[in-house]
């Protein structure tokens, strides 16, 4: 037990643990890595480059693409766009030379801001007329991917970034409204669509506030630790407020478990957005590695973008606290439910109840509106939210929306206590032999099997049925696992029609960072084959 006498009968040492964390736990600004900026110095920089790209021609509702790691650079590019008026857009760095050649034609934007090792492989990819921006590549992030030695200079198209800024005083034009960044999904379906919001009303703004604060924690002075890559939706979100609030945002160059457990008690984080992947990953480190440092300093950590098995959320709970929260949204939809920790455990599997503000819906493919328990398409609004359009695609926003209401393609129900429940996405649903089926259902049964690390389940055609299920399965690093003793696991579980008819064991399954599995990549070849789409 702790007496008030306890620093005066061990002062070196209290002294000691006080100096080694003073000078982080109480910074304040944005760090990455070994580096660390102040936010008058951040603001400063975000000035000095809105100056330049005034200069270069942008202008209120313009679009300024960044293809960067996390970084600093990132959020002060960001919050050079948002000073303008226009619409900043992170590029997803995994994409192509031609998918990136896509959004930079679909934005019509005049200037690229990216990282010097990743812009070497674009000089065909960059429509004429665009100004590139060469990001040093900085120590953290070179050490945290392979990259080519030989492409940390800027190449011959590209303009150093520092030396440009170097020349550039800060902007001194007029107050204008300020959009959000322009997210582009994922494409799980044909090109990716960027999703275009006006700046809010000052209404609609406040709204936005008391949403963020409620969904990511975020609150003046919060300690904010962001793992998740800054090019999807709410991590950007996060970030860009986590910044922006006088307290300090630390970004990872990419999760790492351990080390994400040291920045927690180095920097005495209180706030950080995470993916269920790495929750899981987590759990994996030895129960002496995790009990190595201090996570006293939470009291907000919001999960969301994939399911959670609630096995592992339970764990998490019991390791961390009630200090875990989940939402369930989309880019168009924003967080329109919200779970507590004790949400979780009173209704494991839940993503929570109905956000304040958001309405929803479960719709039948009759169109019905559905009652509490039955199993829908949910569509959801939020009203004091500034809508959105799809970026020169109008008519896709049209497609998704009934009455008002919008939907991501998620079936799921709400039950007599107001919960509400994933069953799926409704392309991944199959219909074999004209029984519905939701993978993500037997996926979380699969998940609990001994030595399974990941999986996915999707229908494949089948001659008899239609559909048949297929699983991919990864086992855990060492595990050998068979088909047959996996078939026997669910069986046990789930109902005969729900156990996969085809089983396959692969090394590794295709992931985003965000957490999200590019499930098209497995399932498309089957399909591609019998000469049809899904």
């Amino acid at each position: 037990m702790r007496t008030d006498d306890d620093d005066e009968l061990t002062p070196s040492l209290h002294n000691k643990k006080k100096n080694k964390m003073s000078e982080t736990s109480n910074f304040l600004g944005i760090v990455s890595g070994d580096r660390r900026r102040s936010h008058a110095e951040v603001a400063g920089r975000a000035d000095r480059i809105a100056s330049g790209l005034a200069q270069i021609g942008v202008k209120p509702g313009d679009c300024v693409c960044m293809l960067l790691r996390n970084d600093i650079a990132f959020i002060e590019a960001a919050y050079a766009a948002m000073r303008l008026g226009a619409y900043g857009v992170p590029i997803n760095w995994h994409f192509k030379p031609e998918e990136i050649n896509y959004i930079l034609k679909d934005t019509g934007t005049s200037v690229l801001i990216g990282h010097a090792d990743m812009l070497h492989a674009l000089r065909d990819a960059i429509p004429g007329g665009v100004t590139v921006l060469a990001v040093p590549t900085p120590p953290e992030i070179l050490s945290s991917y392979k990259i080519d030695p030989d492409h940390l200079e800027a190449p011959d198209f590209a303009i150093d970034f520092e030396s440009w800024l170097a020349g550039h005083q800060p902007y001194d034009g007029p107050v204008v409204p300020q959009p959000m960044n322009m997210i582009y999904t994922s494409g799980t379906t044909g090109h990716p669509k960027g999703v275009r919001r006006s700046a809010p009303t000052p209404p609609q703004q406040a709204a936005g506030e008391r949403m963020r604060a409620m969904i990511y924690g975020l609150k003046p002075g919060a300690r904010a630790l962001l793992p998740g890559p800054l090019y999807h939706s709410a991590p950007n979100s996060f970030g860009i407020r986590g910044g922006k609030l006088g307290g300090a945002l630390v970004l990872m160059p990419r999760f790492e478990a351990e080390e994400f457990l040291q920045l927690i008690e180095r920097y005495a984080i209180d706030t950080i957005f995470m993916v269920p992947t790495m929750f899981v990953r987590l759990m994996k480190l030895p129960e002496a590695v995790r009990r190595k440092y201090d996570v006293s300093s939470l009291r907000h950590v919001i999960h969301a973008a994939a399911p959670c098995p609630a096995d592992v959320k339970r764990a998490m709970i019991e390791w961390w606290g009630p200090v875990i929260y989940e939402f369930y949204g989309s880019t168009e939809s924003s967080a329109v439910t919200f779970a507590t920790s004790e949400d979780a455990l009173k209704k494991p599997g839940t993503v929570g109840r109905i956000s304040p503000g958001a309405e929803l819906r479960f719709i039948g493919d009759d169109g019905r509106v559905l009652d509490v328990g039955e199993i829908g398409e949910i569509y959801s609004r939020m009203a004091e939210m500034a809508d959105f359009t799809y970026h020169n695609k109008p008519e896709k926003r049209a497609e998704i929306d009934r009455g008002g209401f919008i939907t991501s393609g998620d079936v799921g129900y709400i039950d007599e206590d107001g919960y509400v429940f994933i069953c799926d996405r409704k392309r991944d649903m199959v219909i074999s032999g004209g029984v519905n089926i939701y993978p993500a259902e037997i996926e979380t049964v699969l998940l609990a099997v001994p030595g399974v690390h990941d999986c996915a389940v999707f229908g494949i055609p089948d001659a008899e049925f239609g559909e048949a299920l297929m699983a991919v399965v990864e086992p855990q690093a060492g595990v050998t696992l068979d088909a047959s003793a996996i078939r026997t696991r669910l069986k046990a579980s789930l109902a005969d029609y729900k156990v996969p008819k085809h089983i396959e064991i692969r090394a590794s399954l295709p992931r985003e960072d965000s957490g999200k599995l590019f499930k098209r990549r497995l399932r498309d070849p089957y399909w591609e084959q019998a000469g049809r789409k899904i």
